[in-house]
């Protein structure tokens, strides 16, 4: 199990008795449920599973459940199986001392006595869903923004049409799950967490809806605003730069649709490639971009794995990218998302590993044709795009 350097924030813990838990919720309120869930599982230890390449939305939010969990006496590990390369949320981690584990598979997940999917519903995005089932270990609660996916069943599902899983939490917190207090230091990092996955997930707050308005000014009394803005003034990296710059070059648009395949993608520049799929949106003429690249490492699972930002009102990217590229034997589908946002994650299976150059030109070459038929059939231009292909040949 490798546990990244940040440090642990602490919750309050045992220092709480059951009568300052005691506060008042309305008796059918989200919050009252989790509640008396939490109550239930007193003095258990739990696994908050994110995805494998966790967002400023997902990490924060789980730091929301884990410091709201601590309160009950419940232990909880934040853990993802993928990487943290994206140069926010690096910065997210380390500033604000968020402690994460990333899950390998040699860790046993037998220790965890449930789960909770904070931001996922335990779809492809990521590959601990199907280690906690076979390890018996029972999924206690779903919180997300997402379309409803029904992967997994749960004791608490609390699945919202709002911008952020932040803004749920936020919800939470103002209910009295974990009342703010400015003079707590925990307190104020786990609030200007929260403002940056509301903020992040929102596109600065471009497409917030209401609920996300009224969670950001309930944590604006509590952010650490110098914190906050140090966050957001990190650099992209030289390699996300050049993956941007490869979609610009690769992208072909029809009919207001920008769809870009960038190559191989190294396994820790994963999170360029929905930064570039936000760039190409904002061409003109363009309300959809799709952005996609084979993502790499050795040891690791070779994906084929895609971004969609859109600005279309009546384009729904998770009922768009399940019937644009399905889903596997077992039913699982390659893509999912929710409002203005999308993603999907295609294993490359029986060609994988294989890094001979000449192989890995004809591989890639497969892909990013079979991808762009499978979009192009879906918009019905896929004649007109495979005949001006062969008068360019």
């Amino acid at each position: 199990m490798e546990r990244e350097r940040y440090k642990v924030v602490e919750g309050k813990g045992e220092v709480e008795t059951r009568e300052e838990l005691r506060t008042e919720l309305q008796p059918s309120s989200k919050a009252a449920e989790l509640a008396a869930l939490l109550e239930r599982h007193r003095g258990e230890r739990h696994i908050i599973v994110l995805q494998s390449f966790p967002d400023p939305d997902a990490i924060s939010s789980a730091l929301a459940h884990q410091m709201i969990a601590a309160r009950y006496g419940i232990e909880c590990d934040i853990a993802y199986d993928g990487a943290i390369s994206h140069h926010e949320n690096v910065a997210l981690v380390e500033l604000l001392d968020i402690s994460l584990i990333r899950l390998t598979e040699r860790d046993d997940v037998k220790r965890y006595q449930a789960s909770v999917f904070v931001d996922t519903q335990g779809t492809t995005t990521t590959r601990l869903t199907e280690r906690l089932a076979e390890a018996g270990v029972p999924v206690l609660a779903i919180v997300d923004h997402h379309e409803f996916q029904n992967v997994v069943e749960a004791e608490f599902v609390d699945i919202r049409q709002v911008g952020a899983t932040a803004t749920i939490y936020t919800e939470y917190l103002e209910q009295g799950l974990l009342p703010l207090d400015r003079s707590d230091e925990s307190h104020v990092r786990l609030a200007t967490a929260l403002m940056h996955g509301i903020r992040s997930e929102t596109g600065g707050m471009v497409r917030a809806r209401r609920e996300d308005y009224l969670a950001a000014a309930y944590l604006s009394e509590f952010v650490n605003q110098t914190t906050l803005a140090a966050i957001l003034s990190i650099e992209r990296s030289r390699k996300a730069m050049d993956i941007i710059k490869t979609a610009l070059e690769a992208r072909v648009v029809r009919d207001n649709y920008s769809i870009a395949g960038v190559g191989y993608v190294r396994y820790e520049d994963r999170d360029a490639i929905p930064q570039a799929a936000d760039f190409l949106l904002t061409e003109e003429n363009v309300h959809t971009a799709i952005v996609y690249g084979i993502v790499i490492k050795p040891g690791e699972r070779e994906m084929v794995i895609g971004s969609l930002r859109t600005r279309k009102a009546t384009l729904n990217p998770d009922a768009f990218l399940k019937e644009a590229l399905g889903s596997s034997e077992s039913g699982r589908y390659y893509g999912g998302g929710r409002r203005e946002a999308g993603g999907f994650e295609i294993p490359v299976g029986f060609l994988a590993g294989n890094y001979e150059e000449e192989f890995m030109r004809w591989k890639w070459y497969l892909y990013d044709r079979q991808i762009k038929r499978k979009f192009w059939t879906k918009l019905g231009v896929l004649e007109a795009i495979e005949q001006q292909s062969e008068e360019e040949v």
